[in-house]
């Protein structure tokens, strides 16, 4: 158990069933997280999102979309499984919200997403009139926030984005970081295998 921040080693959240007669393996949630605030208790539904992609083996981002305190959308990476490279967490948790909403403005409500949202994403986010953006890790390579670039600093004619950062954000780095960890781990065993 790391202590620093109640996870389980991954490679040991595994559990087997037998279903239809088949050996199936079922990885429970990783993280045992008590929130503190509003903030964490709806990030910790995103990473719960982040999880089902981690398990798809889809790159692990989850969003979900709050509004009058509930959660309205979901939504997690499921670009190999749509072969869609537009199929985005916080791509599909505002479509989602939308069509809940019926309405593509999605004023009084909150995108919490796992990682720090792409160009893509934050562009979506922006023209969907979403006040508030709380995300977790940075995003080195892709990250619209300042890690890559910063399409919030420029002053907006039309609409501010009030923004949170780093909410849980060791915990989605860390679910990051073993997901490519895995990954390299399979193409390596694949390539001498």
């Amino acid at each position: 158990m790391d202590e620093r921040y109640g996870l389980s080693p991954f490679h040991h959240a595994e559990l087997f069933v037998t279903l239809a007669g088949k050996l199936v393996e079922l990885m429970t949630f990783p993280f045992s997280i008590v929130p503190k605030t509003d903030d964490e208790r709806f990030m910790l539904e995103a990473l719960r999102e982040a999880w089902k992609a981690y398990r798809a083996k889809e790159v692990p981002v989850g969003a979900v979309l709050v509004q009058g305190g509930r959660v309205i959308a979901r939504g997690h990476n499921q670009v190999e499984m749509l072969k869609d490279a537009t199929a985005h967490a916080e791509m599909l948790c505002l479509t989602a919200g939308a069509s809940v909403s019926d309405d593509w403005r999605l004023v009084d409500t909150t995108l919490y997403c796992t990682m720090e949202p792409c160009s893509m994403c934050a562009g979506a986010l922006l023209l969907s009139r979403v006040p508030v953006l709380v995300w977790g890790a940075p995003d080195v390579r892709h990250g619209a926030n300042g890690s890559w670039v910063d399409l919030f600093a420029t002053k907006h004619p039309i609409h501010q984005v009030e923004i949170r950062r780093g909410v849980l954000g060791d915990y989605a780095a860390d679910l990051m970081r073993d997901f490519f960890q895995m990954r390299r781990k399979e193409n390596e065993e694949k390539d001498n295998g």
